[in-house]
């Protein structure tokens, strides 16, 4: 196949194949289709869609498999005479049969050849009322061939015949292939039939009064009664029948006109749906940083807005060696486990699947008949398309930066409309947009990775500074985030809970060793300066650049040793003023602290610290809080006797 920029540039759209296609079915039935269009490298589907085009090469291919399955040279005309007939059901009959006569068909030219080509520009003249000159001037770079001349002549000859049966005559003064810079076409048709009858009807009528009045001296008045009742009745039959003629043409104009607009509406409709999911997707996408989130609303948005049966998004494992079921729509049960115990290897070279071959590739699929692929596919993979019911599908992968993330496919099992390659353009953009998505997503989920184990590491540094109290701050931090599942908080709450628990602390950094793990009790100077740690939290913190929800960290992580009767430190606190998360890490920290071991006392058991937690209820301690804790205790079995006390606690 020829690589120039010919063969790469798309030039004319698929209904110039549509016509030629029902031409051979109609004309030459036992012509394989199917053999022409693999030789030029058409597929059926890309013919179906009127919103696809070929290129130079995939034409030539096609008519020369053509003139030779058919042996008939001069194909090429007939096609394009065939353009207009009824049984087409073409755009271009539609199209020009929604004008009253030739003149207007081909006046519209300029604008209707951009449907149909993009290799040349077409000038219209009008000569008289039933002549017209027509300029066709190929496009710089491109290289057409003599059928296609032919071919236009045709389609030429075929809008003229439309409306008067007759072919018109056409004068080529100037032909491409003959040296001249254009193709000049002279057409003159005959008048419209129902032009003739109008004159004949019109004419019939002037002779008729003429012969009444001239034929009343020479004939008996019964006679002549007869007679001009003879002529009244030929006219109004004449006009009649002209008046027939003309209502006939016009329901066929109106009809042509009513299909025209319907197809115009449909693929409105299709063009706003098609934007409609683009920009809901992108709402979807710009909401959400988890990709989890992010694919099942893309999900839900394909299940509500797009005509497809099922859906499914796969990404890639972390270590790239398989595909992963991610989110889906329309599947059953049945085949929902099946996608997802399904290993679609991407490190075996001999994995041959759709799936596998579009994410490797970096390729789309649209296939509309499983049968079309079948000898390009494993039997495993065959098999696992049979075994879901897939019929005809679309499979595009997710790629971003030139990094294959994953593959979206949609297919359908119990639709019998095609799928066409508006759809996969469609699919395609939107598989893009996932990818950044995605891309920016794990950026985002890798920056709060490396956030986490920062604060992590921090968290552990403090803690590091004593053994007995190594871990401490993880601890507090699960009873923490336990309490607010159990107080059903948000995810972000609870995130920002998590970071505040972890560096609760913090501020024992600035806290002498010689008081930290000092044996036996403080004294009240040393004690006075352990407090010092919960102002040296907010302090440190503050100057952390936190941002959104997580701006309430440092208060909240600096206020643990809040009260309710205002009797904490470093503010002094009442109530409500103390904020929820300072007063959840205060009953962790809490617990954690009465039941571990510390230099200066054994830990309490759990029943005596469950105990005593329940007396320091509503003047120390929240109530709702503790109850919290005490449900996340039971839920985890953690403790004995738990229900015990949340009764006698609420």
């Amino acid at each position: 196949m020829d690589d120039g920029p010919d063969s790469i540039s798309r030039l004319y759209n698929s209904r110039n194949i549509q016509v030629w296609i029902r031409f051979l079915e109609k004309r030459y039935p036992d012509v394989s289709i199917g053999r022409i269009l693999d030789y030029a490298g058409m597929k059926s589907y890309e013919v179906n869609d009127d919103g696809h085009w070929f290129t130079q090469s995939q034409i030539d291919r096609f008519y020369e498999k053509t003139v030779q399955l058919t042996r008939n040279l001069t194909i090429a005309r007939e096609a394009g005479r065939f353009a207009t007939a009824v049984e087409t059901k073409s755009m271009i009959r539609r199209y020009m049969l929604g004008f009253l006569g030739p003149q207007q068909a081909y006046a519209m030219l300029d604008r209707s050849s951009a449907l149909i080509t993009r290799s040349s520009t077409f000038k219209v003249r009008k000569i008289d009322s039933n002549s017209v000159e027509i300029v066709v001037t190929p496009l710089p770079g491109v290289m057409e061939k003599p059928y296609q001349c032919e071919n236009r002549t045709g389609i030429i000859e075929s809008i003229a015949l439309a409306f008067t049966h007759h072919l018109p005559k056409i004068d080529h003064r100037e032909c491409i292939f003959r040296g001249d810079k254009s193709c000049r076409y002279l057409i003159r048709w005959e008048a419209n039939s129902l032009v003739p009858l109008r004159m004949l009807r019109n004419s019939f009528a002037a002779a008729a009064i003429l012969l009444g009045a001239g034929s009343l001296p020479l004939l008996s008045f019964s006679n002549w009664l007869i007679f001009s009742l003879s002529l009244l009745s030929s006219n109004l039959l004449l006009s009649f029948l002209a008046k027939n003629r003309e209502n006939h043409h016009m329901m066929k104009t109106l009809d042509e006109l009513r299909q025209s607009t319907e197809e115009l509406a449909l693929q409105t409709r299709i063009n706003y749906n098609n934007t409609t999911v683009s920009h809901e997707v992108g709402e979807a996408i710009s909401k959400y940083t988890n990709i989890d989130e992010v694919l099942s609303n893309v999900a839900q948005i394909f299940e509500k807005l797009l005509n497809y049966d099922r859906g499914v998004i796969m990404l890639s494992n972390e270590d790239g060696s398989r595909l992963e079921f991610r989110a889906g729509f329309g599947y059953s049960r049945e085949h929902l486990a099946l996608l997802k115990d399904t290993m679609f290897h991407l490190d075996k070279k001999g994995s041959r699947g759709v799936f596998v071959l579009s994410y490797r590739e970096r390729r789309s699929f649209l296939v509309n008949d499983l049968n079309e692929i079948e000898k390009d596919l494993s039997a495993r993979s065959l098999a696992f398309a049979r075994s879901t019911g897939t019929r005809s599908f679309i499979c595009c992968p997710i790629v971003c930066e030139e990094e294959s993330l994953g593959i979206l496919a949609v297919d359908n099992v119990q639709s019998k409309q095609p799928l066409l390659s508006s759809d996969l353009n469609m699919l395609r953009g939107i598989a893009s947009v996932i990818g950044m998505s995605i891309k920016n997503a794990r950026l985002i989920e890798s920056r709060e990775e490396q956030f986490k184990s920062i604060i992590k590491v921090l968290a552990t540094s403090i803690d590091a500074r004593d053994n007995l109290t190594a871990g401490h701050s993880e601890k507090v931090t699960e009873y923490a985030l336990g309490i607010s599942r159990e107080l059903g908080l948000s995810k972000d709450f609870q995130e920002m809970i998590r970071i505040a628990a972890l560096l609760h602390d913090y501020g024992k950094i600035g806290v002498p060793d010689s008081i930290l793990k000092k044996q036996g009790e403080l004294s009240p100077v040393e004690y006075a300066e352990i407090k010092t740690h919960a102002a040296k939290t907010h302090a440190i913190l503050s100057q952390i650049a936190f941002d959104g929800i997580y701006t309430q960290v440092p208060k909240i992580a600096s206020s643990h040793h809040e009260r309710l009767d205002g009797k904490g430190y470093p503010n002094g606190l009442k109530g409500n003023e103390i904020p929820l998360g300072a007063r959840i890490i205060a009953v962790a920290d809490f617990y954690d602290a009465i039941t571990s071991q510390r230099h200066y006392r054994q830990p309490m058991l759990a029943d005596d610290a469950l105990e005593l937690l329940m007396r320091e209820a509503d003047h120390h301690l929240d109530r709702r809080v503790i109850i919290a804790f005490f449900l996340y205790l039971q839920k985890n079995d953690l403790v004995q006797h738990v229900p015990d006390f949340i009764e006698r606690l609420a």
